[in-house]
């Protein structure tokens, strides 16, 4: 009788963290200690002292069979989404979306391959006539501002 309250108290202590954790926005973690808090409970249910005798005619035993079994699922399923969310190589992955790992600016990242240094190096020369143009414009838009 003390065992059954003492494991129900745990149980109860656990989910209620379980809950805290996940108003915390942390769900795998929160369903993990959901499925460690229901394992005491899970274990009285199932009365591992009598279980041989009456495992067959106890209701609450195949209760706590089912407990321990969404349990095991709940371990499997956090399991599986933290492998899949953390490489082989250790490292976080980042998620990418439908779009799939298309760049925001494709030609930002065009200099970065080698040609933009050898472009760089050669001056490009100058379009004659447009010089006296650019800068009417730039004196423009400082008469403008009264610089």
């Amino acid at each position: 009788m003390l065992a059954e309250t003492v494991c129900s108290a745990a149980s109860a202590a656990g989910l209620g963290i379980a809950a805290v954790t996940a108003y915390r926005k942390r769900f795998l973690s929160a369903t993990r200690i959901a499925a460690y808090s229901l394992v005491p409970v899970a274990l009285v249910m199932t009365g591992i002292v009598g279980w041989v005798s009456g495992i067959v005619f106890k209701p609450t035993v195949w209760a706590g069979f089912g407990l321990l079994g969404i349990a095991w699922g709940l371990f499997s399923i956090t399991r599986f989404v933290e492998r899949r969310r953390v490489g082989g190589d250790g490292k976080e992955r980042e998620v990418t979306g439908a779009r799939g790992t298309d760049a925001i600016a494709p030609a930002a990242s065009a200099p970065s391959l080698g040609a933009g240094r050898r472009a760089a190096a050669q001056p490009q020369p100058k379009a004659k006539g447009k010089s006296g143009e650019d800068f009417s414009d730039i004196e423009a838009i400082l008469k403008k501002h009264g610089i």
